[in-house]
């Protein structure tokens, strides 16, 4: 049974703060619109197959689910002004605690948007799945028969990106190009630390990790120049990872590998060693040639030819081992990680148990005193003295663990 209690009245205090409200609210939208006028809507805007199928993709799990989310707010507002303390003609039912048919609206609208999201993701997930070969150039057109990809192996580097055309004998550094409507097969490594392969326009972003190989099929539909980057943190020179990628019509693909024949160098041994040392801010470049099999050394991780590749140390360990001098031969050849400290170009805030250099963060642990080099960039590359016979004020932070 229901009731016409009434809530007091306070018409007079909500009407004054009402008013008060609207006035402000004109007001308070300006930050909000200030902010988004700033925004690039990059991945709103595709210019390749996949992109667009991604953005269709993000559009339709949106739409979803604001099905639940709009409803959910303007019901939310509707009921607080229905069921404001000033309004006298809102009923007022205290006793009122079941309604089945609010439960099965309450619970199967939402199992239903969950059901399309799961059908939706599962399908997307397996379609542009990047390892899968490309079936259509876009929506309407499949690939002809016969259509041979290009080839592009990309190598994030400290902190630039070296690009190898093994079709053209090529290799250019932050700049990539590529023919419309012709698919692009990439192979993804790195030479040193994780990073992402990411061009918004063309694709989903894709790891690149050392010692291993992804892969991206991609398409480009239309001509133009886009930027590329590195989306995953990856040191100092991270802020400036950045690469051109240009669409361009077949004849102008053309002209672009036969520029890069002109002008470009040639990426021997030495030179690849020079560009593998850690660097920020890398101007566009091109090399004529490089060197046979530079690839698989990169993926191999051993571009000098000092050392062993991981398939040789497979090899090595399937045959059960090595022992004695051959033992410390290989370990020998095996030591990868610290060639860049004992070459002496470790990257800044680097730390290696073979430069004996400690972490370099501000923040020291609860108990511990300052570092010495804290803030001070020119005794980073220092020894760390050993904490015995050190004086009380020179105690610094305890060597890693692995050191």
């Amino acid at each position: 049974m229901t009731s016409t209690t009434h809530r007091p009245d306070r018409t007079d205090t909500a009407t004054r703060r009402g008013g008060r409200g609207r006035r402000l609210l004109p007001l308070l939208t300006l930050p909000l619109m200030t902010l988004l006028g700033g925004c690039n809507f990059v991945v709103m805007q595709p210019a390749g197959y996949v992109a667009e199928q991604q953005r269709n993709l993000v559009l339709a799990a949106t739409g979803l689910m604001l099905l639940i989310i709009v409803p959910v707010i303007a019901f939310t507002l509707i009921f607080a002004w229905r069921y404001r303390a000033t309004n006298e003609d809102a009923v007022y039912d205290p006793e009122w605690h079941h309604s089945t048919q609010l439960e099965v609206l309450i619970w199967t609208a939402p199992l239903m948007i969950i059901i399309a999201l799961g059908a939706l993701t599962w399908i997307g997930t397996h379609t542009l799945d990047p390892f899968r070969p490309l079936s259509k150039i876009d929506t309407k057109r499949d690939v002809p028969a016969g259509t041979v990809p290009l080839e592009v192996e990309a190598v994030a580097m400290d902190w630039k990106w070296l690009f190898l055309y093994p079709q053209y004998g090529i290799a250019t550094v932050n700049e990539l190009a590529a023919p419309v409507d012709r698919p692009i097969r990439f192979k993804i490594t790195a030479t040193d630390v994780m990073n992402t392969f990411y061009v918004p326009t063309l694709a989903g972003m894709v790891y690149a990790m050392p010692g291993m190989q992804t892969q991206l099929h991609a398409v480009i539909n239309r001509e133009g120049a886009w930027e590329g980057r590195s989306a995953h943190y990856s040191g100092a020179g991270f802020s400036n990872m950045f690469f051109k990628f240009h669409g361009l019509a077949n004849d102008k693909f053309d002209q672009w590998i036969a520029k890069a024949k002109a002008e470009g160098g040639e990426l021997t041994q030495e030179a690849y060693l020079k560009l593998e040392e850690p660097s920020e801010a890398e101007p566009a470049r091109f090399y004529k040639s490089y060197m046979k099999g530079l690839y698989d050394r990169i993926i191999g991780m051993c571009p000098r030819p000092d050392q062993m590749c991981v398939g040789e140390m497979v090899k090595i360990d399937a045959q059960g081992g090595a022992s004695g001098a051959e033992a410390e031969e290989n370990y020998k050849r095996l030591r990868y990680d610290n060639r860049l400290a004992e070459r002496g170009i470790e990257g800044p805030g680097a730390t290696s148990p073979a430069s004996e250099t400690g972490p370099h963060g501000q923040t020291q642990p609860q108990g511990m005193k300052p570092r010495p080099d804290m803030g001070n960039p020119d005794v980073r590359s220092q020894k760390a003295p050993d904490s015995q016979g050190q004086s009380e004020g020179e105690q610094i932070a305890p060597k890693q663990l692995n050191q």
